[in-house]
């Protein structure tokens, strides 16, 4: 296991916590860069909703007025 696991991982709860919101911001602009992607090659929203496994109208709600 890495050491930055590790840390997160550890007794102190502070490092634990901030790595969880930076993984949580890591998959948030990993997803928008994903669904700007699909939607750019053609995707339809109901496409993208099932790749993810939320409805349609919350990845168009999440993402529509954006891309």
């Amino acid at each position: 296991m890495s050491d930055v696991l590790l840390t997160a991982a550890g007794e102190d709860p502070r490092h634990g916590l901030r790595a969880v919101c930076a993984v949580r911001e890591l998959a948030d602009r990993l997803e928008h860069l994903q669904v700007e992607r699909a939607r750019g090659l053609g995707w339809s929203w109901q496409e993208i909703a099932d790749a993810l496994g939320v409805t349609k109208q919350a990845v168009h709600k999440k993402y529509g007025r954006r891309i």
